[in-house]
C-alpha cells in the first residue's frame, strides 16, 4: 500500500512539473498588483502572492526546481557513492581506513549546517545548492556500499571469478556492485526527499533558488509576513513540501519492502 501511494504522489508530481506549462497557462512571473494577497477564486485556484502573482503556476514551476535539484543531487552522489564505497569495501587495509575516516569527518558534522556554510561561502544560486548537497549526499552512499561490498566480496560466485583470472576492476564492476544495487535504488528515493527538503530549506533561508525563479523554500519565506491575512501564501508551498517528501519516503519504504529477501 505504502508503495502505491508514494508512486502516485511522486508520478503525479513529475507530470504536473513537466505538463505544467499546458495544464497551468497562467505565467508564475507576472504581476498583479492590483490583486495581491487575494484568496483562491475560479481564475486562480490557489491565490496571488504579495506581489499579485498566480500561486498554483508558482508551484507548478517550483516542482520543476525541487525535482532537477534531487534528482542531481541523488545521481552525482550514489555514482560517488558507488565508486568510492566499493573501493573501500572491496580492497580493504589502509585504503578502506582511510576512506573510512573521511567519511567519519564528513558524517560528523551536521548536513545542513555544512551546506549552509558551503552556499554561504560560494554564493546563492542552484548550481551551488546542488554542489553543496552533493559535498555532504555521497558519504551515506559510500558507507552504504562498503557495507554490501564487504559482504558480497566473499560470495561463491565472486571467489570463482577471481579464480578464473579475471581482473579486480572486473570483478567488482561484474560481479560485487549489483549486489549493491537494491540497497542504492532505497536509499536514492529516500535521498530525494532529503534534497527536495534541504534545497526548500536553503531557498527559505535566502541561500537557494534567487527571484524570480520560483522555489517552494522561497515561496514559505515570502508567505511569513502575512500569515493572518494571507496564509494561503504558506498553506499550499507547505502542503506541497510535505506530499512530494511523503511520496518518496513510501516509496523508500515499498521498495525496501519489496527487495527484503526475507520477505
Amino acid at each position: 500500500m505504502t508503495l502505491r501511494i508514494g508512486l502516485v504522489l511522486v508520478v503525479a508530481t513529475v507530470v504536473l512539473a513537466v505538463a505544467g506549462p499546458w495544464l497551468v497557462p497562467a505565467d508564475p512571473r507576472v504581476q498583479d498588483l492590483a490583486l495581491r494577497l487575494a484568496g483562491p477564486s475560479l481564475a486562480h485556484p490557489l491565490g496571488l502572492d504579495e506581489l499579485g502573482r498566480d500561486i498554483l503556476a508558482r508551484l507548478v514551476a517550483g516542482a520543476r526546481v525541487s525535482l532537477l535539484v534531487g534528482l542531481s543531487v541523488v545521481s552525482v552522489s550514489a555514482a560517488v557513492g558507488l565508486l568510492v564505497g566499493g573501493v573501500a569495501g572491496y580492497a580493504g587495509g589502509w585504503v578502506d581506513t582511510l576512506i573510512g575516516r573521511v567519511i567519519d569527518v564528513l558524517m560528523a558534522f551536521p548536513g545542513i549546517l555544512l551546506a549552509i556554510a558551503l552556499v554561504a561561502a560560494l554564493g546563492p544560486s542552484l548550481e551551488h545548492v546542488v554542489l553543496a548537497l552533493t559535498t555532504i549526499g555521497w558519504v551515506g552512499y559510500a558507507r552504504l556500499v562498503r557495507g554490501q561490498v564487504l559482504k558480497a566480496r566473499e560470495f561463491e560466485y565472486v571467489q570463482a571469478a577471481r579464480s578464473l583470472g579475471a581482473s579486480a576492476p572486473r570483478v567488482l564492476w561484474r560481479h560485487v556492485l549489483p549486489s549493491a544495487y537494491p540497497a542504492v535504488l532505497v536509499q536514492a528515493t529516500l535521498g530525494m526527499a532529503g534534497a527536495i527538503v534541504a534545497e526548500a530549506s536553503l531557498s527559505f533561508l535566502g541561500l537557494g533558488v534567487q527571484p524570480p525563479t520560483p522555489s517552494w523554500g522561497a515561496m514559505l519565506d515570502a508567505g511569513r509576513g502575512h500569515l493572518l491575512d494571507a496564509p494561503h501564501l504558506t498553506i499550499f508551498p507547505g502542503v506541497a513540501i510535505a506530499l512530494l517528501v511523503l511520496g518518496f519516503n513510501f516509496l523508500g519504504d515499498g521498495l525496501r519492502d519489496r527487495m527484503d529477501p526475507r520477505r
